[in-house]
C-alpha cells in the first residue's frame, strides 16, 4: 500500500451534507421572502446553477458572477419581482448557518489529523465556508484551508493546485491524495495537478476516469492509508 502524508479534503459533499445545507437554505430564504420553493421551482434553480458553476470551474467567468445571477436568471425566468442579488446574500447567511457532517467524517477526521497533514481545499464562497467549518469546530484538523475566492484559481485549474502545494511546508507529490466527490473538479484536479485521487462516491456512480481508488463511505479511507 502507497503511503501517503498529505491530504487533501474537498468540503461539500465529501465532508459536509451540501444537499442538507442547501435544502435548509434555500426553504428558509423562500419562506423568509413569502414564496413557495416547489419541486419545479427547484429544478428550475439547480439547472441554472450547475450550467454557472460549470463554466465557472471552466474558467469562463468568476465566482461573483455565479454566485450574484442565479437568483436573477432565476426570477427572471419565473417573472417574480425580487431583487437577485439581496436574495443571494441572505441565501449565502442561511447556507452558513446550515452545517451538517457526511457520516464518519468528525471519526474518520480525529483519527486522520493525528498521522497526516490535512488540508480543505473547496470552490466554495469563502464566508460560508469558514462559518461553517467554525459551526462545527473543524478547522483544528486542518494545516490550512485553500479557497479557491482567496487565490484567484479554482479547482481543477493546474494553478490552484500550484499555489496550495507551494503553501504546504515539506510538499511531496508522490505522497499527497486528493479526497472528494466532484469528478469535474477534484478528480480532474488531482490528475491535472498530478497526484493520486480517490473518489468519494457514495451513490456507486459510474466513471471512465482513471482514479487511483473509488470509496463509498468516509471510512474506506482506512483501508487505503493504513
Amino acid at each position: 500500500m502507497k503511503e501517503y502524508n498529505t491530504l487533501l479534503f474537498d468540503i461539500d459533499g465529501t465532508l459536509l451534507d451540501f444537499k442538507k445545507a442547501e435544502d435548509y437554505a434555500l426553504h428558509k430564504t423562500f419562506i423568509d421572502h413569502q414564496l413557495e420553493l416547489t419541486d419545479e421551482i427547484f429544478e428550475i434553480y439547480e439547472t441554472i446553477n450547475k450550467k454557472l458553476w460549470k463554466e465557472f470551474e471552466l474558467g469562463l467567468i468568476d465566482k461573483n458572477t455565479v454566485v450574484y445571477t442565479r437568483f436573477v436568471k432565476l426570477f427572471e425566468q419565473l417573472k417574480i419581482n425580487e431583487d437577485g442579488v439581496a436574495f443571494e446574500d441572505e441565501y449565502q447567511k442561511n447556507l452558513g448557518d446550515g452545517a451538517y457532517l457526511i457520516e464518519y467524517a468528525l471519526e474518520i477526521l480525529n483519527e486522520l489529523y493525528k498521522e497526516y497533514d490535512l488540508y480543505v481545499v473547496t470552490n466554495g464562497v469563502a464566508r460560508t465556508q469558514y462559518n461553517r467549518l467554525d459551526l462545527l469546530d473543524l478547522r483544528k484538523y486542518f494545516k490550512k484551508i485553500f479557497i479557491s475566492e482567496e487565490i484567484g484559481y479554482q479547482k481543477p485549474k493546474i494553478e490552484f493546485f500550484d499555489f496550495c502545494f507551494k503553501h504546504i511546508k515539506n510538499f511531496d507529490k508522490e505522497k499527497t491524495l486528493i479526497i472528494g466527490d466532484s469528478l469535474s473538479s477534484d478528480m480532474q484536479g488531482g490528475i491535472n495537478a498530478k497526484i493520486d485521487t480517490c473518489w468519494y462516491n457514495p451513490d456507486y456512480l459510474k466513471t471512465d476516469m482513471n482514479l487511483n481508488y473509488i470509496i463509498h463511505n468516509l471510512k474506506d479511507l482506512e483501508k487505503i492509508l493504513k
